[in-house]
């Protein structure tokens, strides 16, 4: 079983009202599920942790105990979460902690989970969910 997460979030300021967006699909590129979360005041950093937190959450709760037989790959337009998430980078900011450990909570819980970037252009439908969200909120 394999599945893409497309996860993005965003901040209408920095912080400001935040929303978070991802879509879940399967290997036929079949949308399985989506997120769309108005996340409250926050950084677009946090935003973005908080779209694969909610994705890989989501996709746990769909596949049960057959989450350990689930290749996972996230894509992202956040450098700085796929390269924090690769163990490249260092996780500095209090608020994106607490979000990286339960990223790191749920990633044992599939037979695999890899991180890429992607440009913005690859990631259009995850950003349209995160400025609906943000668009619910204000």
């Amino acid at each position: 079983m394999r599945f893409t997460i497309y996860g993005d979030g965003g901040s209408r300021g920095n912080p400001g009202p935040s929303g978070s967006g991802a879509i879940i699909r399967n290997a036929e590129g079949e949308t399985v599920a989506t997120i769309s979360e108005f996340i409250g005041i926050a950084t677009n950093n946090v935003a973005e942790y908080t779209a694969v937190v909610r994705a890989l959450e989501t996709l746990v709760g769909m596949l049960e105990s057959k989450a350990k037989d689930a290749e996972v790959h996230v894509r992202l337009d956040s450098m700085l979460v796929v390269r924090q998430m690769n163990g490249e980078w260092k996780i500095k900011h209090p608020s994106m902690k607490p979000l990286a450990a339960r990223v790191s909570e749920l990633v044992p819980l599939f037979k695999s989970v890899s991180f890429e970037h992607v440009y913005r252009e690859s990631n259009l439908d995850a950003d349209r969910l995160a400025n609906e969200a943000m668009d619910r909120g204000v």
